[in-house]
């Protein structure tokens, strides 16, 4: 089924904030934030919540992680380092589905970089990195520098509500073949530079700042 990798890491998220009396499981988190891969020893807390979510053919039976367990574990360690030290949900919930202007604020993860883009002083440290994603090809080099850019956006004056769940879905597809790889990509900079133009006047008054 297309999109199940989507589906499963939304499920966790919210399995995450609606599982420990109705807010976000911090201990949870916590073993997110400080684990880099699903393999680490702080990820165990995590593990019960993956395992339930995750469709079997994507389950691994050797312990060598498979794609679709990168993709679903990158993405909510992304989001556990994104909500660290905040009080609204980086991510849209079921208690916001009824709330269209919410719905509507969710930002795929590369137009939520253009956005940051704009702020001031920001452009060149997002550019670089958005760059380096772009032209990499090794998967675990992209997540890393796909950490480094989501602690700018935790960093960001405006938070802003992020596709987590796409963004697994997309890190699935860069596992696969060449041409897959191309078109996620291709779709990320399309996302990227269709939205972090900075206007004329924007830019007359970071000159002048």
């Amino acid at each position: 089924m297309e999109y199940e990798i989507k589906k499963a890491t939304d499920q966790i998220i919210k399995a995450i904030n609606c599982d420990h009396d109705g807010k976000p499981n911090k201990a949870v988190l916590a073993g997110l934030r400080k684990a880099a891969s699903i393999t680490s020893p702080h990820a165990q807390i995590a593990w019960p919540l993956i395992l339930a979510h995750l469709n079997e053919k994507d389950i691994s039976h050797t312990g060598a992680p498979t794609s679709g367990e990168i993709a679903v574990y990158t993405a909510i360690h992304f989001y556990a380092i994104h909500q660290q030290g905040l009080e609204q949900s980086v991510y849209v919930l079921d208690k916001d589905a009824q709330d269209k202007d919410v719905q509507d604020s969710r930002l795929s993860f590369f137009k939520a970089l253009a956005e940051l883009s704009k702020e001031k002083n920001r452009q060149t440290s997002v550019n670089s990195r958005v760059q380096l994603v772009l032209a990499t090809t090794d998967t675990a080099r992209v997540i890393n520098i796909l950490s480094q850019l989501v602690r700018l956006l935790r960093s960001a004056k405006k938070q802003r509500k992020i596709d987590y769940a796409m963004l697994a879905q997309d890190i699935y597809g860069l596992q696969g073949n060449r041409s897959q790889a191309d078109r996620i990509r291709w779709h990320w900079g399309e996302q990227y530079f269709r939205n972090n133009q900075v206007t004329s006047k924007d830019k007359g008054d970071q000159n002048n700042d």
